[in-house]
């Protein structure tokens, strides 16, 4: 059996793979590669739709080996790959930790909840900045996909990321070193889309992706563009605790 994983950080790419998810996340994260290990999210793609990608090629290419392993990978793409990628193709999202360890988010109905004067998110994919928006997720995928602006993209998929109290920082939590630096300058970002509604999002880091981990994602995460969006909510600490505490310790969450 062939299956599709679309690999949206560290890096994009279509990958065919005939390893479950659990299997293939921990080939991806330590691999044969001593030393070289890397968490990657990933979404199980239902395989076959359009010209973009070469399913054939992936079907001759993707066999088992001599000694009946089955085969680890075989790329389909790198470059421009989530913006060929029907919304309504994307199964369920993994998290994979360094060590290899792997949690299925699965996808939920969206919802827009509370309101909030503003939202951190960390792009993922296929850019990468750290921004601070008046917008929530629907609103702020449609709008960085619709083409109005120069700066737009497809398709985008990003989490919404846990925000400090900056009158209590020490209760905060768990949420390690993203807001370790330059606390003035996030305030700044945030002051202005709160208080300038023709300046929806600012940009807090060009590139933050460095510094993202598991242990911060607040609601879940999101892939939109202008005509929809997937939801994969994440799982609560009781959850992680309950039922998936290896994973949770393993991401530094518990």
């Amino acid at each position: 059996m062939v299956r599709y994983y679309l690999s949206i950080f560290p890096t994009e790419g279509l990958i065919a793979s005939q390893l479950s998810p659990e299997d293939f996340g921990a080939y991806m994260a330590t691999g044969t590669r001593k030393g070289a290990y890397e968490g990657i999210m990933f979404i199980e793609v239902e395989g076959g739709f359009g010209s973009f990608f070469d399913w054939e090629y992936a079907r001759t290419r993707c066999v088992p080996h001599p000694d009946g392993e089955p085969k680890h990978s075989v790329y389909l793409g790198v470059y421009r790959v989530l913006e060929h990628i029907p919304l309504e193709n994307l199964k369920e999202l993994y998290l994979t930790t360094r060590d290899g360890r792997t949690l299925k988010l699965e996808q939920a109905p969206y919802r827009p909840g509370a309101p909030r004067s503003y939202y951190l998110y960390q792009e993922l994919c296929p850019i990468t900045p750290l921004v601070v928006s008046s917008l929530p997720p629907r609103d702020f995928a449609a709008k960085i996909s619709d083409g109005s602006s120069k700066i737009y993209v497809p398709t985008i998929a990003f989490a919404d990321i846990k925000t400090i109290d900056f009158d209590h920082p020490e209760e905060t939590g768990n949420i390690g070193a993203i807001y370790d630096r330059n606390i003035e300058h996030l305030e700044d970002c945030i002051r202005t889309v709160v208080e300038n509604k023709e300046k929806p999002t600012k940009t807090i880091e060009r590139s933050h992706i460095g510094s993202f981990s598991y242990q911060i994602i607040n609601t879940g995460v999101y892939v939109g563009n202008k005509d929809g969006i997937v939801f994969y909510p994440m799982k609560s600490m009781d959850e992680l605790r309950r039922h998936h505490y290896d994973w949770a310790k393993s991401a530094l969450i518990i």
